[in-house]
């Protein structure tokens, strides 16, 4: 028992002068693109109007900045870390040569969990974003091919988002510089059709949006049809279910329509726009200065995020009321609403640069960490190989790449995200508690010092 409590415990010894077996390509730019292409995917064009309709109202800025705040602090963290410990694997390294191996082991796998299942989820809203374009043709296709009917999984098997999957593993392995080039490219347009929708929604603003009043709201056929559960015909079935006729869904107008508990609630909500940052965190091997590239890009990275959601956030609540917002592409519709229609196509050209960029920044850590894990001895050794020409971990990337493609196309949207969720909340409170002990332990260290 003894023997294996120390094997549980070791720790990883890290020789900061040796050189890496990946190539060092990438600077604070690179990072910075990636950590913002990574995050600003499909909740870009999404969040902002399901929360305000359902949960916040116009206070869902106040929720995106409760969010981004709760975000600053584990960006700190992995910067932190990111400078003392400058390798590939992210948290998993940080809790093996901080805390031990056996810690280091539950985060390796919980950030596989989170990487693989977040990309596959990205992959999955890419399919179905292109599927809606063309009227639904691409589903009922693949229903006809392979249909299924099992519980957790789809209806189908999507061979989109396999496809879109496993291509974008396969760019990968043929180097991280021409990746990432790519990557900032497309996160460059999706940030320019955000300022253009921040631009062009600011002509139709209205500030009476966010200040409604409840009598106004009970005497408008706008809320009678959009607030009012009428047999369940404006809304969905399953959300009317033990509801009166006359339920209100709208709160009591204002701009805290649902409170207190509505802001909370939404921010629990918005935080999943804000992961994905810590991509930058896996990359420590391949970045020429870490020590001061990844602390920059993170902070950068977060800060660009922030004002995109909440630019977003107030112009979709300032042009539409929150209760007529679309939760599923509000950001369209509020171009539609006001007669931009040609607004509504750019939007929709730029959220298929976003959920590009979104989907190659998801699958960029998977394989990092794997090798890292693979290294170590705590994975297969054959994930662990490197391509002698594109240095890249070629074998972890194909691997993984095909696993989450597979499970891209079986699984359900719903199931892939509350599996993303459970593994990104263990990372990020590891990875808090690691800095906070490291942190005791040396300010221990020097009160001893200061002593003795």
């Amino acid at each position: 028992m003894s023997n294996l409590v120390k094997q549980f415990s070791r720790k990883k010894y890290i020789d900061l002068t040796a050189s890496s077996n990946l190539k060092r390509c990438l600077g604070t730019l690179d990072l910075t693109a990636l950590g913002v292409g990574a995050t600003l995917g499909v909740g870009t064009y999404v969040l902002a109007g399901a929360i305000s309709k359902y949960q916040s109202g116009p206070a869902v800025c106040l929720s995106m900045a409760i969010a981004a705040f709760a975000s600053v602090f584990a960006g700190l963290c992995y910067a932190e870390f990111g400078t003392r410990v400058p390798k590939a694997g992210s948290a998993y390294v940080y809790g093996y040569v901080c805390v031990g191996e056996l810690v280091a082991f539950i985060l390796g796998w919980s950030m596989i969990l989170s990487y693989g299942i977040g990309a596959s989820s990205v992959a999955k809203s890419y399919s179905g974003y292109v599927d809606a374009m063309v009227d639904n043709k691409m589903s009922d296709a693949f229903k006809q091919m392979i249909p299924m009917d099992v519980p957790f999984l789809a209806d189908y098997v999507d061979w989109f988002a396999f496809g879109i999957t496993f291509g974008i593993s396969i760019i990968l392995c043929l180097g991280m510089k021409e990746s990432t080039k790519f990557n900032t490219v497309l996160t460059l347009l999706n940030v320019a059709v955000i300022i253009f929708v921040l631009i062009g929604g600011a002509f139709h603003v209205s500030g009476n949006n966010w200040s409604i009043d409840k009598t106004d709201l009970n005497t408008t056929k706008e809320f009678q049809d959009a607030c009012l559960c009428l047999e369940c015909r404006e809304l969905e079935e399953d959300a009317c279910d033990g509801k009166p006729d006359s339920f209100n869904w709208c709160g009591d107008g204002g701009f805290f329509p649902f409170g207190v508990d509505g802001i909370v609630s939404g921010a629990a909500t918005a935080f999943y726009g804000f992961v994905g940052f810590d991509v930058i965190a896996t990359m420590g091997e391949e970045v020429i200065n870490p020590q001061r590239a990844m602390p920059i890009a993170i902070i950068l990275s977060l800060s660009i995020i922030f004002l995109a959601y909440f630019g977003l956030s107030a112009v979709v609540t300032l042009v539409l009321p929150y209760f007529l917002q679309n939760a599923q592409a509000p950001i369209p519709f509020i171009f539609e609403y006001v007669n931009w229609d040609w607004a509504a196509w750019v939007v929709r050209i730029g959220a298929f640069m976003g959920l590009t960029a979104s989907l190659l920044g998801g699958i960029v850590p998977l394989p990092r960490v794997i090798w890292a894990m693979a290294s170590d001895g705590l994975l297969f050794n054959f994930l662990s190989y490197i391509h002698p020409k594109y240095q890249t971990p070629f074998a972890a990337t194909l691997f993984s790449g095909f696993i989450f493609a597979v499970m891209a196309a079986v699984f359900d949207l719903r199931v892939l995200m509350d599996f993303m969720s459970i593994g990104t909340l263990l990372a990020y409170t590891m990875v808090g508690r690691i800095g906070r002990f490291v942190n005791q332990t040396f300010y221990f260290r020097c009160l001893h010092a200061s002593f003795f």
